[in-house]
């Protein structure tokens, strides 16, 4: 008797189309001839519909658009950043799908209808909630138990030593250079280190209005400038760190761990992430966007009766609890990874140009340079969160470029959407669970932290 899945093709293979930003996993097509996964000839045509619906006004506002939207230039400034050799290798795609989109706005390129559809498209229709669940859950269930295990203690370490040493070694040199110790600490280092705007500049802003008089508005362009200008920091930081990798030798017995976090004694694959997988069937994938969908939502309920914790944070402690006491079998483990594979295979040039029209103000950075002080404290504030996340994070076992990308650099970007570019920039997506178990854990202590400090300000 036959099969209807089979019949209706449901159980066929699906390539991920991509294996990271812009590259093709089918080797008999050179990456410069597929653009956005198009021949170029067909690319041109739809771009052009596209160009076409903006400037006249007649596109949609629906969550179809904003796919087509993204999808084209994310694939288009990928596909560019992919054609300079040596420097792609640094996180040049990232970097020009993060902040391209941005500039052509403040220079007047992007028409007007893209960028509301953008926005309303990552903001209204959730599509970075879609994204960001589909790799954490993904990353988690995919994740082996053991390392699950063993990761989770080592972790706090170098979070919290960060977190010190960032603070005291920021704070001093902004007394040094006339900025203030207390304010280098609540200006600079603060809101970097929240580990996103929601646990950074947007309360912080609130609490000095509140201590110092005047509204948030009065803080919040500082707070803002400090928050996009260290993630650009971490971008480049984290592509600095990918071509290292992939450049050199071990500079030290651990310094890369070239994707693994640990370096413990145990069975190599139970402490090393599994490859990811090359094709997966119609149903598998379905079965995936289930279980995302499911524990996002589980997330949310759990959210609101117990606020205190982000519904991310219920979404990741669902998957670790789903994945330490073995409550899926190993089937639905792989469908959720391979649709998170999937997800973060194909999706993340679009992801980058919805958070650049969305959440990136070109002006707040350039207003950011004015202050002679503000932009060296800033990128203190980065390189001091990297390399003492890494060197602590070496001291417990783990791999130094995997421990300075997170929970190092992760702190000190824009939280779930700069936890994307910089993972992305790294080379390193798989490591979005302990990401965001960074923004959540990292981003209350620093903001428990600041609300004391700022009972200081006169």
């Amino acid at each position: 008797m036959s099969d209807p899945l089979t019949e209706t093709g449901a159980r066929r293979a699906v390539l991920p189309p991509t294996t990271s930003i812009g590259t093709t996993t089918r080797g008999s097509v050179p990456p410069w001839r597929r653009v956005a996964g198009l021949p170029p000839l067909v690319f041109a045509v739809f771009f052009a519909v596209i160009l076409i619906a903006g400037l006249t006004g007649t596109l949609p506002d629906t969550m179809l658009a904003g796919f087509a939207v993204t999808l084209l230039f994310g694939g288009l400034l990928a596909w560019f950043g992919n054609l300079i050799p040596v420097v792609r290798d640094f996180g040049l795609p990232t970097i020009l799908c993060t902040f391209a989109p941005a500039a052509f706005a403040f220079g007047g390129l992007m028409p007007q209808p893209f960028i509301e559809v953008v926005s309303n498209f990552v903001d209204g229709y959730g599509f970075l909630d879609f994204f960001v669940i589909a790799i954490i859950v993904g990353s988690v269930l995919g994740m082996p138990r053991a390392l699950l295990i063993k990761a989770g203690p080592r972790f706090i370490v170098p979070l919290v030593g960060c977190l010190a040493a960032t603070f005291l070694i920021v704070g001093a040199v902004g007394g040094v250079l006339g900025f203030g110790f207390l304010e280098a600490i609540l200006f600079v280092a603060a809101p970097i280190m929240a580990g996103g705007l929601g646990l950074g500049a947007v309360p912080m802003a609130d609490m000095y209005a509140r201590q110092m008089g005047g509204s948030s508005a009065d803080f919040m362009g500082d707070l803002m400038s400090a928050v996009v200008l260290a993630n650009i920091v971490c971008i480049l930081i984290a592509g600095v760190y990918n071509g290292l990798g992939r450049r050199r030798k071990q500079l030290f017995v651990g310094f890369n761990g070239n994707g693994q976090l640990l370096r413990v004694e145990g069975k190599r694959d139970d402490l090393t992430m599994p490859p990811k997988l090359d094709a997966a069937t119609f149903s598998t994938l379905g079965v995936g966007l289930g279980i995302a969908a499911v524990l996002f939502v589980l997330g949310q309920v759990l959210g609101a009766f117990v606020p205190a914790l982000h519904p991310y944070a219920w979404t990741i402690i669902a998957a670790v609890l789903i994945k330490i006491l073995r409550l899926f079998p190993a089937h639905l483990e792989e469908s959720a990874t391979a649709w998170g594979d999937l997800i973060g295979a194909f999706l993340v040039p679009a992801l980058l140009v919805g958070v650049s029209l969305t959440y990136i103000s070109i002006e707040e950075v350039l207003a950011s340079l004015a202050n002679p002080a503000f932009v060296p404290l800033t990128v203190l504030t980065v390189i001091v969160a990297t390399l003492t996340s890494g060197a602590l994070g070496w001291l417990v076992k783990m791999n130094f470029i995997e421990a300075s990308i997170t929970p190092g650099l992760v702190m000190a970007d824009t939280g779930g959407s700069g936890d994307v570019a910089v993972l992305s920039a790294a080379g390193r997506m798989h490591l979005m669970p302990f990401a965001a178990l960074t923004n959540r854990v990292g981003g209350v202590l620093v903001l428990f932290v600041t609300s004391l400090l700022a009972s200081l300000l006169q």
